[in-house]
């Protein structure tokens, strides 16, 4: 099972819970002034599922206001994107005198750089919902792009969204299937669906410059890439049919990146394969068959290039690799 911490009201005096469980969501988001007519004896109940440098936390709670004023932006700016999705209820996002309504069929989001005040919950029923953090240095767009971000819609209906909305809601209703390692795995699944879903927002959006579609377009290859790194014949011309660019176009766009397209994709197979040989539950695969499975069809090919990037062949990686896990694991005396 994934490593979660979990609080309930319940376990508390009633005079005790409204402030314990502001400073709770204060600490797993950022700092907030919350408002509530149900403080008096206020219910709530949140998990907090740890995955790597993302976390999500499903939540029930009864109707509050989520603050973030320019006086805590000032006090502290963890530099993240929060995302919700309501699962029951409505939530209504009010920046200066814009205000949009999410339900189950969009994403709200906040940056925690920017002011706004966040609705929760009516007065009939609880709001149910999953929140998602993610710090936005990890996110591949141009800072500039993230000032419109809380401005597109990210619908759930459909494409990457409903990928992100499926995954979440899955998360919050069992983690069982998962063990702790898994977590930062999942978090790494969590921030491809979320960038590719930006860049398909931020992509769709005229109202742009240049600069941020091209970001976009880049955002929407990496993650096209990351999904197809298996395919022995993911090369820059297959990529650029997918996307209807030509060849030229897709190295000109990968000219303003660290690494050229087809140097990022061997990095991106690499790294993974990498990962795969240092995994004791995959101990017992071979050594070529994981080369194949980040698309590495000729097993000696793969042995040279790791070599380069690596120092040492597949093979001795794994053995060290594993024989630290196995020394780690050791019980001390």
């Amino acid at each position: 099972m994934l490593t979660e911490r979990l609080f309930r009201t319940d376990d508390l005096p009633p005079a005790d819970r409204f402030d314990c469980w502001r400073e709770l969501v204060s600490g797993t988001h950022a700092p907030l002034d919350l408002l509530s007519d149900h403080r008096a004896e206020f219910l709530a109940s949140q998990r907090v599922l740890d995955l790597g440098a993302v976390s999500v936390w499903p939540t029930t709670f009864q109707p509050v206001c989520f603050r973030r004023t320019p006086k805590l932006i000032r006090q502290s700016d963890p530099e993240g994107l929060h995302l919700s999705l309501s699962l029951h209820g409505a939530l209504r996002a009010v920046r200066s005198k814009e205000e949009t309504v999410h339900g189950p069929d969009s994403l709200c989001v906040v940056d925690t750089s920017r002011p706004v005040d966040v609705h929760a919950g009516d007065d009939s029923r609880p709001h149910t919902g999953v929140g998602m953090e993610v710090p936005k240095a990890l996110l591949p767009l141009p800072r500039h792009a993230f000032d419109r971000v809380t401005a597109v819609r990210l619908s759930t209906r459909e494409g990457f969204g409903a990928l992100l909305a499926q995954l979440l809601t899955q998360l919050a209703k069992d983690t069982s299937p998962y063990q702790a390692a898994d977590g930062p795995r999942l978090g790494t699944v969590v921030i491809d669906l979320l960038s590719a879903l930006l860049a398909h927002a931020l992509d769709a959006d005229s109202s742009l410059p240049p600069e941020t579609h091209r970001q976009a377009l880049v955002l929407r290859i990496r993650a096209f890439v990351q999904q197809h790194l298996h395919d022995p014949q993911l090369t820059p011309r297959s990529i650029a049919t997918a996307h209807h660019i030509s060849t030229g176009y897709l190295h000109r766009l990968f000219g303003h990146e660290e690494e050229t397209i087809a140097a990022w994709i061997r990095h991106q197979r690499l790294e993974h394969a990498r990962r795969d040989l240092g995994d004791p539950v995959l101990v017992a695969t071979p050594i070529r068959a994981i080369a194949a499975r980040w698309g590495f069809s000729r097993a000696a090919d793969f042995t040279r290039v790791f070599r380069a990037a690596y120092g040492m062949p597949p093979s001795d990686y794994r053995n060290h690799a594993l024989t630290s896990v196995r020394v780690d694991a050791s019980p001390s005396h």
